[in-house]
């Protein structure tokens, strides 16, 4: 689900961003989609990321995943699936698997994964980092 940022603060146009926010863990992805919100984002909570990211009329600009979710397609699958499949796409990973640093560093523009439980200020920054980064077409 895709929803407009609930403030009533003007949102300048640069923050018209979609966040894709993967995590198994209902309550995380939605504070910290409401977050985004409130930031003046739009955040899509999705339980298929791949579908949404295959879906023409839904343009993503980033994705925040968790690593560690269960079943076949964890944070490091969908990581590959996007850097396979829309190369210029950011993704931000999150987890706390020691592990997952220096695959997040493989996958991810931004170097290694944020730390869970998420601090919303940090999660905001990287975003804005990424986005004044990410090269124009």
């Amino acid at each position: 689900m895709i929803s407009q940022s609930t403030t009533n603060h003007p949102v300048s146009s640069e923050q018209r961003q979609t966040i894709l926010v993967v995590d198994d863990e209902v309550i995380i992805r939605t504070a910290i989609s409401e977050y985004l919100r409130d930031c003046g984002y739009k955040a899509a909570s999705v339980d298929e990321a791949v579908l949404v990211l295959q879906q023409a009329e839904i343009t993503v600009h980033i994705v925040l995943s968790d690593v560690e979710m269960p079943g076949a397609r964890d944070g490091f699958v969908l990581a590959q699936r996007v850097r396979e499949h829309q190369p210029t796409l950011q993704v931000i990973l999150a987890g706390s698997a020691a592990r997952a640093t220096k695959a997040a560093g493989e996958l991810c523009n931004s170097g290694p994964m944020l730390a869970k439980p998420y601090d919303p200020q940090i999660v905001l920054d990287q975003i804005k980092r990424l986005l004044a980064t990410k090269p124009t077409k």
